[in-house]
């Protein structure tokens, strides 16, 4: 099989990106938030851990803690057993007390907008600050590559690399930035719904023709 030029690679995964925006409309964060401090706990949240898990958690936890001062003020190891069931939950809840720590000192008690700044809070690389920066702000900086864009973009032969910010330049040079913001989503609720971990359901694919792995 002939190797794929950069041109038709663009080709193709502008394709898929179109293909899988049809078949999901409706994607966007699946992380329940109304603030961009409660997307940004939440995010902290979800590493190791389902949404929906995190989504069980957040709906009393954001109740009580509405801003980054109510986090400090509840002792480290009732929110600790607050957010237990999300697993990792002491450097979880040393992160999110880091992170508030931070932006009252530094951001008047407020997230931040810009990947630069958000890099800088403890628990925050980038994918969790595109998440917070595309669905907090409406602003696109980058793509978040989570576990599901991993697999998936690797399955799709969009990418031979496995580090998440290689990946991410990968997605970048391939689409264009108006693309960049839904690119995660789409590929995140196919990931969920079709493109299983242990096994794909290739016969509900609707990329199936343009996919390289869809043998396996």
């Amino acid at each position: 099989m002939p190797k794929e030029t950069l041109e038709n690679k663009r080709k193709r995964v502008r394709k898929i990106l179109d293909l899988l925006k049809k078949e999901y409309p409706d994607a966007g964060c699946e992380l329940g938030h109304s603030t961009p401090l409660e997307l940004l706990v939440a995010t902290i949240l979800s590493a190791q851990c389902t949404d929906e898990r995190v989504n069980i958690v957040t709906q009393d936890l954001f109740k009580k803690y509405r801003a980054p001062e109510d986090y400090l003020k509840v002792p480290p190891e009732k929110f600790e057993q607050e957010i237990r069931s999300t697993g990792f939950y002491r450097n979880k809840t040393k992160n999110i007390r880091g992170a508030c720590k931070i932006l009252i000192e530094k951001f008047g008690s407020k997230v931040p907008q810009t990947m630069e700044e958000l890099i800088e809070l403890p628990g925050v690389a980038r994918k969790t600050a595109n998440i917070v920066l595309t669905h907090g702000f409406n602003v696109v900086e980058g793509i978040a590559v989570d576990t599901h864009v991993k697999r998936l973009t690797q399955r799709l032969g969009i990418t031979r690399n496995s580090d998440p910010d290689k990946i991410e330049a990968d997605l970048c040079a391939l689409l264009p930035k108006e693309d960049w913001g839904i690119c995660s989503d789409v590929l995140i609720f196919h990931g969920r719904r079709v493109c299983f971990a242990r096994k794909p359901n290739h016969d509900a694919c609707v990329v199936r023709n343009l996919c390289p792995s869809r043998s396996i």
